[in-house]
């Protein structure tokens, strides 16, 4: 059994790949691509914590008073969007987001190992399966020999 697009899925290896992986392919593999990566992901790390949250949350609270001291709706409004929102949905949605690729990570791990178990188990299935060919193929030629006219 080596029908061409069986050879290659038989060679096949299973690779795992994470989203720490990737990073090259964004920024390059140079030292100041290396250097880019690793600014972004401290920066990111770094803004999208909670903590950060909290401390924008507690900065955009320092001028609530003055916005509504105002009565200037427009005033409230853009203190609302422009300095709440803004300031404390940046961090909280870049948490969110490391939520999701940990677990899109840990998704991957476990879907790796399991597509490499049932990739070990087709491997064993077709190993067998080719066994069971080569002994059909010899019961049918054991069984033309005894059909032949003239056969003991």
């Amino acid at each position: 059994m080596n029908d061409p697009e069986v050879i290659p899925a038989k060679q096949h290896q299973p690779r795992l790949v994470l989203s720490h992986h990737v990073h090259a392919k964004v920024h390059g593999t140079g030292a100041a691509a290396r250097f880019n990566t690793w600014l972004a992901v401290r920066i990111t790390k770094t803004v999208g914590s909670m903590w950060i949250a909290y401390a924008f949350a507690a900065i955009a609270l320092i001028s609530l008073p003055a916005a509504l001291h105002s009565g200037d709706v427009i005033v409230i409004v853009a203190w609302i969007a422009q300095t709440f929102l803004q300031l404390v949905l940046l961090p909280i949605i870049i948490v969110g987001q490391n939520v999701i690729q940990a677990a899109n990570d840990a998704r991957a791990e476990a879907d790796h190992e399991t597509l490499s178990a049932v990739l070990r188990l087709t491997a064993e299935v077709h190993t067998i399966n080719e066994a069971q060919t080569v002994i059909l193929e010899q019961l049918r030629a054991a069984k033309r020999e005894v059909q032949r006219p003239g056969s003991p």
